[in-house]
């Protein structure tokens, strides 16, 4: 083995080095704790909608940046939505729907969205709170949907990120074939 020695000016800085690192860690880690704890659990962190849209005088906003998106939530705020009203859409596709679905959804893949939204528009009225999963964290297709019926006007739209995957978990109710 070999000896390593260090100056004491190199130790010092080093020494330094660590405790200013350190200090910083244990800052951002204290100030960020429920967002930190939030993505070890697999939980949802909420992603910012913008409520206005610029004006036509505004240049340094372009219309590309009026994209709402849908809010995530979780299994206990769902369950208050269900009590309020919500419709549940499964964004999976219709063969997953009619296997297994949570109790009470519809089934709007997000594969058969052209062909199928128009139905779906006819059917639900717009102020309708909407809440779409799919297959869990893994899963982008219930907020892509979520982004779409964004677009077309519905104003109360969210995503259940746990997905089928939680809601099975939980012991919910499930139901087969098509509703």
């Amino acid at each position: 083995m070999s000896d390593l020695h260090l100056s004491p000016t190199l130790r010092r800085i080093l020494l330094e080095a660590l405790i200013i690192c350190s200090f910083a860690a244990a800052v951002g880690l204290s100030l960020n704790y429920s967002m930190v704890m939030n993505a070890f659990t697999g939980k949802t962190v909420a992603v910012p909608k913008l409520t206005t849209p610029p004006t036509a005088g505004d240049k340094a906003v372009s219309s590309a940046a009026v994209v709402a998106y849908p809010d995530p939530i979780e299994l206990d705020e769902l369950d208050e939505l269900l009590a309020e009203g919500a419709l549940l859409i499964d964004a999976r596709n219709s063969d997953a729907y009619v296997k297994s679905h949570l109790a009470g959804a519809v089934s709007l893949p997000l594969g058969e969205v052209a062909q199928r939204l128009a139905d779906f528009i006819a059917t639900v009225p717009k102020e309708t709170a909407l809440v779409a999963y799919c297959n869990g964290f893994g899963c982008p297709d219930s907020f892509d949907l979520g982004v779409i019926l964004l677009k077309e006007g519905f104003v109360a739209v969210r995503v259940f990120e746990g997905g089928y995957p939680e809601w099975r978990d939980a012991g919910r109710a499930l139901r087969e074939g098509a509703e």
